[in-house]
Order: structure tokens, then C-alpha cells, then sequence
């Protein structure tokens, strides 16, 4: 049964058999925690004190997760776009109530994910919904549970509708992706970044990085290739990989100064 199948407790990946090491986490990107590897399952999380949570993140994208949060803990979007809902991203938690919640909310057609720290159970929430997962090929060697539901796309751009775009800006993971929703924040456009490009703090900025835990920034030749492939795209709004993680207004000139701003302090 899936429910059994194991979950590293540090990162949130699903494997499809039992393991000891975990490759996420023996990255450079991620970590192994001091005390070790440790393993759970989804019928150990749901007989525990998880729920699910869902909340408005902003207009007609709402917030997916768990309460408590588990492992890396970020929250999924559900993005209610007119060409049908995509869940961006993925979280580990998952139990009937949850998809229930989101069956009311219209269900999903297809599931598309950053980068591999947050592939997790996208194979359960796949079959929940029995629709696709879109990731980039530079990233299949990192997923966990290979799967038929799995669409690998190639190349910087490809077209989930006619409103939904991903763009591979090779930010954290070479096939680190972004979600431009041009029909977002009533036409005006919405980023969907989780941690590809962060949302800091200082709203009025963001990050890039190659690892986050162990604070190794991203390469000058990237970001500079980042900025220069989202230019073109018209987006108010950024949403990224956390609870309330949200800038509201002025994105694409947030981007693009940021970029700018790195790339004074880091040399190639």
C-alpha cells in the first residue's frame, strides 16, 4: 500500500521502497540532520495530530498545507485560473478531508512543481486527482517514486494553457521553475516562484540562492540569465513558497532590481 511507503522526515520525499540514506538531503542544497536520517509514512502523519490547512493567499489563489507544518514546510498554491485549477507545488500531507476541501474548490487539472524539494507525495496527490505532474527534465534524476503520471518538459518555456506558462530559470536546481500566470491579480499577472526566486523579509526585494540551509548563493551567470528570461513576462504580484510569502504589487520591477542588486555584490 502507498500509505506505507516511506517519507524522510528532514525533506519531505517520498521514495518508492524502503532506504537509509536520502539523496535530497545529501546534497549540497539540503542537509542531513545531526541526529540522522529519520523515516515516517502517510499512515503514521494522518494517525498523528496533522490536518490539513487551506487559506486565501490572495485573489483567487489559495493556500495548501499542513498544521502543524512538516519537514521543509512550505505551502502549495491552488491557482483557480480560468483554463482550470493547477496545484503549484507540493506538500506532504494529504488525507480524505483534504482532497474533499479541494474536489469543493474545483478540483485540480494537472500539478506542476518548482524543484525537488518539493516533489514529496506528488504521486498521492497525482493519483487523488488522477491528473499529470508537470516537472523539468534537467531534474528527473532527483524524483523519488518514478511514476507514469510524471511529465518531463524540456527546454525554458512551456505552455500549460493559454494563461499558464512555466519558465525554467535554472535558479537552485537546473530545472528550478517559475509559474507566470498572465490572467492573475484581475490581468495585471502573478509569479508563482516557491523559493526559485524567494520572498524575503524586505518585501521590496527578493532572493536567489543555491542553498538556502547552507547559505552557498546562486551563480552570477544564472541570476543574470533569470533576469534576463522574465523580462519579457508582465507580473504584478510574486507569490512564493511560504505562509503569507506574498508580495503584493510592483513585481516584475522587484525582480528585476534585485537581480541587479545581486549582481553588484557577487562576481562571477
Amino acid at each position: 500500500m502507498t500509505d506505507h511507503l516511506p517519507i524522510c522526515m528532514a525533506c519531505g520525499m517520498q521514495y518508492a521502497e524502503a532506504r537509509t540514506d536520502c539523496p535530497v538531503c545529501e546534497d549540497e542544497r539540503q542537509y542531513v540532520p545531526r541526529a540522522g536520517q529519520q523515516w515516517t509514512d502517510l499512515e503514521t502523519l494522518r494517525a498523528g495530530d496533522f490536518t490539513g490547512r487551506i487559506e486565501e493567499e490572495g485573489e483567487r489563489v489559495i493556500g495548501i498545507g499542513s498544521q502543524p507544518s512538516f519537514a521543509i514546510g512550505q505551502r502549495a498554491l491552488l491557482v483557480r485560473a480560468g483554463s482550470g485549477n493547477i496545484l503549484w507545488d507540493c506538500v506532504d500531507y494529504l488525507d480524505d478531508d483534504l482532497v474533499s476541501a479541494i474536489e469543493d474548490l474545483g478540483g485540480i487539472t494537472g500539478i506542476a512543481i518548482s524543484h525537488p524539494h518539493y516533489y514529496t507525495t506528488m504521486i498521492e496527490w497525482s493519483r487523488a486527482f488522477e491528473v499529470p505532474i508537470h516537472l523539468h527534465e534537467n531534474d528527473r534524476q532527483w524524483v523519488g517514486r518514478p511514476d507514469p503520471a510524471v511529465e518531463f518538459w524540456s527546454g525554458r518555456t512551456s505552455r500549460l494553457a493559454e494563461d499558464l506558462t512555466l519558465i525554467n530559470l535554472g535558479v537552485h536546481f537546473a530545472g528550478g521553475t517559475v509559474l507566470h500566470w498572465s490572467a492573475g491579480e484581475q490581468g495585471r499577472g502573478a509569479l508563482l516562484t516557491g523559493d526559485i526566486v524567494q520572498v524575503i523579509p524586505d518585501r521590496t526585494h527578493v532572493g536567489f540562492m543555491y542553498s538556502y540551509p547552507n547559505l552557498i548563493p546562486e551563480r552570477p551567470s544564472v541570476v543574470r540569465a533569470a533576469a534576463r528570461l522574465l523580462e519579457p513576462y508582465r507580473f504584478d504580484a510574486i507569490y512564493g513558497a511560504w505562509w503569507d510569502a506574498v508580495i503584493p504589487a510592483n513585481g516584475h520591477e522587484i525582480v528585476q532590481r534585485s537581480a541587479r542588486r545581486y549582481l553588484r555584490h557577487v562576481a562571477d
